[in-house]
């Protein structure tokens, strides 16, 4: 039949909303030249053997060799994944505690909510700035219970190898935890009413409601929830410098400042690049699963 159409091809579709595509042009070509571009650049020269200007000279898995016989790494990759572990544990735990808190229809839950999203909308610099200060012994917390008579107080978590982690911990939870609060109370506010209700008649306890109805139904919020806070915790780096620039010695090194310091400091590009690479395949290992339960792994009718 003559003007069959070859199917599944629609010539029109290719020009519907053309001032949109091409409006979107700038954007797709910034992702494919600077994000995919680079990315892929980065990978190639940690091939190589390139010391303060990039240059193809390629040594094989050398630098990645190196890379994971050095002891600093080491402690920035043990650092990093106990913290990861906390932050993700106690912020996703704290944000939906409070978002349960503020499903409640409080009394001026807008000013709560802004109170608790306020930290948010700090930058790190300024967040471990200021918990730098607080957790100081000579200004902070210690300094106050002990003006208060507790001679016997001690709280310098900033100065101890054992428990820097934990300061910086504290200031990360101070943080983020607003912003994964106001995440979590949007998938309650959609949830559907008539389920309480259900609830309700039933005589079903409010807390086996959450656990076993409510919680199941916010999978997806709850899995964004995680992609963001992990992607967030592996590049943890300006809440460190502001804090402990990664001390007592190297106790609160992290991969970040591994790579800020090989690449503009040691002047050792090659040895930057597989770290961050490196650092890259984390990302991929966060947001693979992620992609897959939510577009690959549904079954299709």
């Amino acid at each position: 039949m003559r003007g069959r159409r070859v199917a599944g091809f629609q010539p029109g579709r290719l020009f519907r909303n053309i001032n949109a595509k091409i409006a979107a042009i700038p954007m797709v070509f910034t992702a494919l030249v600077v994000f995919v571009g680079g990315t892929l650049w980065t990978v190639v020269y940690s091939f190589t053997d390139s010391k303060l200007l990039p240059r193809l000279n390629f040594v094989g898995f050398e630098q990645y060799e190196r890379l994971w016989s050095t002891s600093r790494w080491l402690v920035s990759i043990q650092n990093l994944m106990l913290y990861g572990v906390f932050s993700l544990v106690f912020t996703i735990t704290i944000g939906f505690l409070l978002a349960v808190l503020m499903d409640q229809k409080i009394r001026f839950e807008d000013a709560f909510r802004t109170v608790m999203l306020y930290p948010f909308a700090l930058s790190f610099i300024v967040t471990g700035l200021v918990w730098q200060w607080v957790l100081n012994p000579q200004f902070g917390i210690e300094h106050i219970a002990r003006s208060l008579g507790m001679d016997w107080f001690s709280f310098d978590p900033l100065n101890n190898p054992q428990t820097v982690l934990f300061g910086l911990l504290i200031a990360g939870l101070w943080q983020g935890t607003g912003f994964v609060m106001c995440l979590m109370l949007a998938g309650l506010r959609g949830i559907d009413e008539e389920i309480w209700k259900a609830a309700r008649v039933d005589g079903i306890p409010r807390w086996k409601v959450y656990v076993f109805i409510i919680i199941p139904m916010m999978r997806a919020v709850f899995i964004t929830t995680l992609v963001i806070v992990a992607s967030g915790i592996i590049r943890l780096y300006d809440l460190v410098v502001a804090q402990t620039s990664g001390g007592p010695g190297n106790a609160s090194q992290v991969p970040a400042m591994y790579v800020y310091d090989y690449m503009f400091q040691a002047q050792n590009l090659a040895q930057g690049f597989a770290a961050s690479s490196m650092m890259l395949l984390s990302v991929l290992i966060v947001l693979i699963p992620w992609a897959y339960l939510e577009f690959g792994g549904k079954k299709r009718v």
